[in-house]
């Protein structure tokens, strides 16, 4: 196998290969770019103009994406997976990765669209390099975009596996993107309705990727997820990369719940209190009149919408960020 194809060992050892481009026997190109980025290149008559942007590791102890990027990897470097597709892998934050931590002194995925030009340290600097990364892969004109941003989350969840679909002013959320997802092993998906500050809303908004989070089930370290069912993604994935996607009958998302944004709930002080479990899992219900947190000022927030869900409720994130969203069913009737 190739060397480049051991980009995790790389990235994990704080290693530079000797060699920055090497060869498959196929004429697929891998070349390092920097610190946990690669990019492989199909040969010129076999590329059928997609480019695939896949990243995780930008919180460090989220594993289970990581191994599939580095199961992928080797498979493109032995030779047993042969791309048509240009692709990017990117881990997000190899300082947090080497020492199991979402993060060292700040979360990167709450640094991008901007926030890392308000900030200091190495993670925003990270924050930056990645934009940069991402914009230079996806500057190629008349080319399809597309960035997954894998993660795992802190805390159990009702729906294991979901996406997260980003928003932007004028720009529908595309039908074929969602049965695709769905195909891959998505049971939900978050279509939001403002502007955000993750990776996947930097590719969306800026350089006009279709692009998603992706929540693959619970965090765990390194060798211990084998709870964590990511077959029928690392399947759909392949497909993409060698260009042989099965075709999706009428775009169905049959099956596929759709939910949109309600509410954020942004922590405003040292003061601010969530009433809920500290074991509460994502998409679990709350009821109409459900005091859901308090802070400063005698802020209140209170569930008021008919079939409200909490996802990713963190009281302890820091002042101005938020600190849960809540969530309400919806249909697919603006889809384009």
């Amino acid at each position: 196998m190739l060397a480049l194809g051991k980009l995790l060992e790389l990235t994990l050892a704080g290693r530079e290969p000797a060699e920055k481009t090497q060869l498959t026997v196929e004429g697929v190109r891998m070349r390092w770019l920097s610190e946990g980025a690669l990019e492989v290149r199909p040969p010129e008559a076999r590329d059928n103009g997609m480019d695939l942007l896949l990243s995780a590791g930008i919180h460090g102890n989220e594993t289970a994406p990581i191994e599939l990027l580095d199961r992928l990897l080797h498979d493109i470097a032995r030779g047993d997976l042969k791309p048509r597709a240009r692709i990017l892998f990117l881990f997000g934050n190899p300082e947090a990765m080497r020492r199991g931590e979402r993060y060292i002194e700040q979360d990167v995925n709450r640094l991008f669209n901007g926030r890392h030009e308000q900030s200091s340290g190495n993670e925003a600097l990270r924050a930056c390099e990645l934009e940069r990364l991402a914009a230079s892969f996806f500057s190629l004109p008349e080319r399809s975009r597309l960035h997954y941003d894998l993660h795992t989350a802190i805390r159990g969840s009702k729906i294991e596996q979901f996406a997260l679909y980003p928003w932007k002013e004028g720009r529908q959320h595309s039908r074929a993107e969602l049965a695709r997802l769905r195909a891959a092993g998505m049971q939900a998906v978050l279509l939001q309705n403002k502007p955000s500050i993750v990776f996947s809303s930097y590719t969306y908004d800026k350089l006009g990727a279709e692009s998603f989070t992706l929540e693959l089930g619970k965090a765990r370290p390194f060798g211990q997820n084998q709870g964590v069912n990511v077959e029928r993604l690392e399947t759909r994935l392949k497909q993409i990369i060698e260009g042989r996607e099965p075709p999706l009958a009428e775009q169905s998302l049959d099956g596929l719940q759709l939910f949109s944004v309600a509410r954020e709930i942004i922590k405003h002080s040292d003061a601010f209190h969530l009433h809920l479990p500290a074991d509460i899992e994502n998409f679990s219900e709350l009821e109409v009149g459900y005091l859901l947190a308090e802070d400063i000022a005698q802020t209140r927030w209170v569930v008021e919408e008919p079939g409200a869900r909490i996802i990713f409720p963190n009281p302890k994130v820091k002042n101005g960020l938020r600190a849960g969203i809540l969530i309400v069913p919806t249909t697919d009737a603006e889809l384009a």
